[in-house]
């Protein structure tokens, strides 16, 4: 007795630090130890040439029928088929001293038997009080005393888990002997034993066995099929682009602080609702331009200049960035520059009168770099006009003579200009040669008024 509550004891330690589940896919290796009875009653008939009792006669006199010990004396290794079969091996002792129905002692003989057991669970339907039935077939040999026999096998039982790691197994089950001219009959043998299961593997202990974790070396959920959730977002960690941040699921668990539609790692603004466009940043004054890189947000201004609207400088309607002369009132139609007045023509043209060309030559006299130096600076001040360089000259020479030469003029005319800084595209000449005179050829004054140079805007 003392040895079987001994062995009671080991089994309550087991039950508290054995981490293996019940026997099943997962843990396919049961290994149980038990307590063995040996019944030769009830599985005779009433007729008078049998010893025995009637099928299943006085099955619980446990008292006067039942052979017993108080040692663990059945051990067995069983290996998980499918939903429905376990299949394994059975080894037991005993001494018996009961017989049948003779009522009478006899001298202690060792039993013991090695069977090859095959279990067909019955299944859910069947299941209750989370009790699991399951019927037993198969065939072994027993010895008995001195003798021995084949015998085949077919019982009941009843599996019953008592956690996540140990289960208790009742089982009854009739074995036939194939040698009735011997001491040794068919019988009943009841097993009451404790099965522990193993052989999953659990990595990195979250309760998910490798086979099915997905990730088997780190904690998961089985949710995630063993994978992590870091930041808790029900996002797992290989599909979370922000896994140690909770997100949401169509940021990828990325998170948006500011609720407005746009990611954090994509929003300029991420503290302050706004609008996708804006990359996630308010419009405080509706321009397009958000204020993130807004110069004036509260005034509503154009993206090329940061959101702050164009000056216009000097009033003239034209904004300074269309202005080519921002500081100048001019002309819409002119880019923001005044056009020059007949006035400024008329002075032009009377400089141009005044250049001092030698007779029959282009080139251009000592008192040339003053007058055109005015001439220039009255040009600048109208960047965007472009001017005619006339060439005439009187009608002293060849006609063909007098043509060439006018051209020669102009030319050395536009040339002094663009070298005093006006830009070549805004200058052409012409030659006009004799056909344009402003006086009589006839007389020495009107000749020299003749040799001449005029300006006159490109319309």
């Amino acid at each position: 007795m003392k040895k079987l509550v001994k062995l009671i004891l080991v089994f309550t330690v087991l039950f508290y630090i054995n981490s293996i589940t019940a026997q099943d896919k997962n843990n396919q290796w049961a290994v149980s130890f038990g307590n063995n009875a040996i019944d030769f009653h009830p599985v005779g008939t009433d007729s008078s040439d049998n010893a025995t009792g009637h099928w299943f006669s006085e099955y619980f006199n446990i008292h006067e029928n039942w052979n017993t010990q108080t040692a663990l004396n059945s051990v067995s290794l069983s290996r998980y088929g499918n939903e429905k079969f376990n299949f394994g091996i059975r080894g037991s002792l005993n001494q018996i001293t009961r017989l049948g129905d003779e009522r009478k002692r006899i001298s202690a003989k060792r039993i013991a038997s090695l069977d090859l057991i095959v279990d067909y669970k019955l299944g859910k339907n069947f299941n209750f009080c989370n009790i699991e039935p399951y019927l037993e077939a198969g065939t072994g040999y027993t010895w008995f005393g001195s003798q021995k026999s084949l015998t085949m096998n077919g019982g009941l039982g009843i599996n019953v888990p008592l956690s996540e790691k140990v289960s208790l197994n009742v089982n009854s089950a009739y074995k036939h002997a194939f040698n009735d001219m011997q001491d040794l009959q068919a019988h009943i043998q009841h097993t009451v034993a404790v099965a522990v299961s193993f052989g999953g593997k659990d990595t990195d202990r979250d309760g998910i066995y490798d086979q099915h974790d997905d990730c088997p070396e780190e904690p998961g959920l089985p949710a995630f099929n063993g994978c992590p959730d870091n930041d808790g977002d029900g996002i797992e960690n290989s599909k979370d682009t922000c896994p140690d941040t909770p997100g949401l699921v169509e940021f990828d668990g990325c998170p948006d602080t500011d609720g407005d539609g746009t990611q954090d790692s994509e929003d300029a603004c991420v503290n302050e609702p706004g609008s996708i466009e804006m990359n996630g940043c308010p419009d405080s004054d509706g321009d397009g331009v958000g204020d993130n890189v807004d110069s004036c947000v509260d005034v509503a201004g154009p993206v090329d200049n940061n959101g702050c609207p164009w000056p216009d400088t000097d009033g003239d309607t034209v904004l300074d960035k269309d202005d080519k002369c921002p500081e100048v009132a001019g002309l819409v139609s002119n880019e923001g520059c005044p056009q020059p007045t007949k006035e400024v023509m008329d002075e032009l043209n009377a400089m141009g009168a005044k250049v001092p060309f030698e007779l029959n030559k282009a080139l251009l006299g000592g008192k040339t770099t003053k007058l055109l130096d005015a001439v220039a600076g009255i040009m600048n001040k109208y960047p965007t006009v472009s001017f005619v360089i006339e060439g005439h000259t009187d009608t002293s020479g060849p006609k063909a003579f007098n043509q060439k030469l006018s051209e020669d003029r102009a030319n050395s005319v536009k040339d002094f200009l663009v070298n005093a800084g006006i830009a070549s595209d805004r200058l052409s000449a012409v030659g006009y040669g004799e056909d344009k005179p402003s006086s009589s050829n006839k007389t020495r004054k009107g000749r020299i008024a003749n040799r001449r140079v005029e300006f006159k805007v490109v319309e």
